[in-house]
């Protein structure tokens, strides 16, 4: 664990103090932290410019917006994180296959649920794994979710891919091919790019405001997948992220 910041931890005990007080006062601050007068002024100072404190007539602060947003984002995580557990449970019922829903965070994905599959044949990962986002199904859906200037921010020309199995695309050209006709179709594939006997297929995500916040994949073992298995997984994963997507307050086309 890395050095604590003074300056850092002293702003959060001021922030932390209204959890117990609707308003503060500047003095009330100095003498519940007992710090200076002038670290006070300072630190309170700039928490009302970034818009976590809001100063009041009177001399009196209460919190300011960004806690507000701070709050509603780790809110939506978390219903994210239970709605999709919900969801993969119910997708991997129908199918008995391994469910995973991710995010993404850069160029990476991180998997925040995971349902076993229930044959005794099934790939080994967990929630909280990290993989490129590259050779995986649901890094390229949220990949190509992703607006095309900013996703050329996060993707250059010049960037090298990694590879994990000998099918991993490293080619940014190929790639960006790829996101597109993941884009057009409205699922991803991605067939022993992450993992030589494992292929997966993967759909969108969406939060009440129509923004692409995760996605869904379904895992299968090269013993069981097909062309038709294909199809017929792709169909089930947008079914499943669709479900997950009205859970979150999504009311865009639903799957049948």
């Amino acid at each position: 664990m890395g050095r604590l910041v003074p300056a850092v931890t002293r702003a959060l005990d001021i922030l932390e103090l209204f959890l117990d007080h609707e308003t503060l006062s500047a003095p009330e601050i100095v003498g519940a932290l007992h710090l200076p007068r002038t670290t006070v002024h300072e630190l309170v100072a700039t928490l009302v410019t970034r818009s976590y404190l809001v100063a009041e007539e009177g001399g009196r602060y209460r919190l300011g917006v960004r806690t507000h947003q701070l709050g509603s984002r780790y809110a939506a995580q978390l219903d994210l994180v239970s709605e999709g557990e919900l969801a993969a449970k119910q997708v991997s019922r129908k199918c008995g296959e391994t469910v995973h829903v991710a995010v993404l965070e850069g160029t990476d994905v991180i998997y925040i649920a995971k349902v076993d599959s229930t044959h005794t044949v099934r790939m080994v990962s967990a929630a909280g794994r990290r993989l490129p986002g590259h050779c995986t199904a649901v890094g390229k859906m949220l990949l190509a979710s992703l607006p095309e200037e900013e996703l050329r921010t996060r993707l250059p020309d010049d960037r090298i891919l990694e590879s994990l199995t000998r099918n991993t695309i490293t080619d940014v050209d190929t790639l960006r091919a790829e996101l597109a006709e993941a884009r057009r179709a409205g699922t991803a594939v991605e067939e022993c790019e992450s993992n030589i006997d494992v292929s997966c297929v993967a759909a969108p995500v969406h939060d009440r405001t129509g923004s692409v916040v995760a996605a869904l994949s379904i895992s299968v073992p090269l013993s069981r997948w097909s062309r038709d298995r294909r199809i017929e997984l792709a169909r089930l994963a947008a079914f499943g992220a669709e479900t997950l997507s009205e859970a979150l307050g999504y009311r865009g086309n639903t799957a049948s």
